[in-house]
């Protein structure tokens, strides 16, 4: 097992210099990523936002379902006026804007049902296999990241730990044990999308089905030469598209805050 200590709980790391005025923004990485792969995208849109950090628990202190992970994201974040969502962070986000504790979420190489990526949909579980068994390490991450990663970076992208790896197996295997988030489509949560057009993982076809479950006019966007971690590989893109879509986010009052809670999955 890895010698390194164990996330017991959600960790938060704020972008420092970020816009006092602006919303608070939390990064959600996707299954078996890390919240630090949104490093480059946080420093740029901090310029009009209050980036924060996400990393997910891990081992026996890691939830399993979309659900029960908002949950813990929940306790230790607060609500927030905007979630960046990359994709199993999808369905996270999705749990969060149903239940009132967020105002916003962009959608990055994501999804908020499996039903959304197609027939890959079924086979999302094996993520969890393949990341114990076929130890992904640089070759995985380029292949997702669609241009070489450097071994340092390697890590932000794909599981390379052991409890990393197990914490990856259980989540996958959650996925489909849990109903998933209801749609979105009658929330007044404001939704963008943001797809590469080289994902290998979620299909830029998933982008047309997740737009479909969201609120009339939710903006969509393909990025051409991206793939499944577009935040990663191709910050000052998704920066320049998420940018005007913060600024119209009103950071949240306290009295709406105080009512927030992860909803109820359909």
């Amino acid at each position: 097992m890895c010698r390194r200590d164990r996330r017991r709980a959600v960790e938060l790391t704020d972008i420092g210099g970020g816009c006092e005025e602006g919303p608070r923004v939390l990064l959600l990485p996707g299954l078996g990523a890390r919240g630090a792969g949104f490093r480059a995208l946080a420093e740029r849109l901090a310029d009009v936002s209050r980036p924060v950090l996400v990393e997910y628990p891990e081992g026996e202190h890691a939830a399993c379902g979309a659900r029960a992970l908002a949950e813990q994201v929940l306790r230790v974040a607060g609500p927030v006026d905007a979630v960046v969502a990359s994709s199993f962070g999808g369905m996270v986000a999705a749990h969060l804007a149903l239940g009132g504790a967020t105002r916003g979420v962009a959608f990055l190489g994501s999804f908020t049902r499996t039903a959304h990526v197609g027939p890959r949909g079924r086979l999302i579980a094996m993520m969890g296999p393949i990341a114990v068994l076929g130890r992904p390490g640089r070759v995985a991450a380029s292949l997702a990241a669609w241009r070489p990663v450097p071994i340092a970076e390697v890590a932000d992208v794909v599981p390379t730990t052991t409890v990393e790896r197990l914490t990856t197996l259980r989540r996958a295997f959650a996925i489909h044990s849990e109903p998933p988030p209801a749609d979105l489509r009658a929330s007044k949560v404001s939704c963008l999308c943001i797809q590469g057009d080289r994902d290998v993982l979620v299909p830029p076809s998933t982008l047309g089905r997740l737009v479909a479950s969201l609120p009339d006019g939710t903006p969509r966007h393909l990025l051409r030469g991206a793939g499944h971690v577009p935040y990663f590989s191709h910050p000052e893109e998704c920066a320049r598209l998420l940018g005007p879509w913060l600024q119209t986010l009103v950071p949240m009052g306290l009295g709406a805050a105080a009512g927030a809670g992860v909803g109820s999955a359909a």
